[in-house]
């Protein structure tokens, strides 16, 4: 079974999925923090494969992935840190990033490469749900790899079905229609958009991104969802702290009760 699948029938809720930048903030940290992450609690994480025009991404992340690509992270040498990382790292790993450094490895490549590392799934935001039905659909089945597809509040409910009925391992919920990195306004028409999709009772497990910063955002979105996603606050967080051995357990411990 998926290790997402496996989460999600273990631990019903309040999952907590952490989004950090391979190759920041050294090259070679990449493992270090995975294994930081996970056992200071982390249920999954998003490794962010660093792209130069990373569009959906706020300046927090953009600046990290600036940052790994001057330290010389790319795809084949996250690949290769990566070729040992199911000896220490048991909860599941998304790789998330852009479409086209993706076709220039080669899209079946790619999958066959990360799926043999032992990533679980994938998200490119750039990924549209016309194109993966028609063009990659068969290539994430073959490799039992989770395509992962956003929805915003501005998506239509005819949309939010067909992207779930497309997506596999989670639909990734944008608490707001802007960047990464925003704040989370806890306003009623979020509430409302919230409160919706859950009532949809979609096939799929919803996870909420974009401005999950504090506690208080992480178990507002978990009434809602199976969990929520921190990710540029986690960025800041270990920028500001570069005692990676103690910032990272303190900033999972800021977001998480238990």
């Amino acid at each position: 079974m998926n290790r997402i699948d496996s989460l999600f029938k273990t631990k019903p809720g309040n999952i907590l999925s952490v989004y950090c930048t391979a190759g920041f903030p050294q090259l070679n940290d990449t493992l270090r923090v995975l294994k930081l992450l996970q056992d200071a609690g982390a249920d999954m994480i998003e490794i962010g494969m660093p792209y130069s025009d990373p569009l959906a991404d706020g300046p927090v992340i953009q600046q990290s992935s600036t940052a790994a690509l001057h330290n010389g992270m790319s795809l084949p040498i996250l690949f290769e840190q990566l070729k040992e990382v199911r000896s220490h790292i048991h909860i599941p790993l998304i790789l998330m990033g852009y479409l086209n450094p993706v076709l220039q490895y080669g899209f079946e490549n790619f999958c066959r490469d990360a799926a043999h590392i032992g990533m679980d799934g994938l998200i490119l935001p750039d990924l549209t749900p016309e194109i993966y039905e028609t063009d990659y659909a068969p290539v994430f089945k073959k490799y039992d790899f989770k395509n992962i597809m956003l929805i915003t509040p501005r998506t239509s409910e005819e949309r939010i079905r067909k992207i779930d009925s497309l997506s596999s391992g989670f639909v990734y919920a944008v608490a707001a229609s802007s960047t990464t990195g925003n704040a989370v306004a806890d306003t009623e028409k979020q509430q409302q958009y919230f409160a919706r999709l859950k009532n949809m009772e979609l096939k799929n497990e919803i996870i909420i991104g974009f401005g999950i910063a504090t506690r208080e955002h992480f178990e507002n979105a978990c009434k809602y969802a199976a969990g929520a996603i921190t990710g540029s606050a986690f960025i800041k967080h270990i920028s500001a702290n570069t005692d990676l051995e103690k910032s990272i357990p303190a900033f999972i411990q800021s977001i998480k009760s238990n």
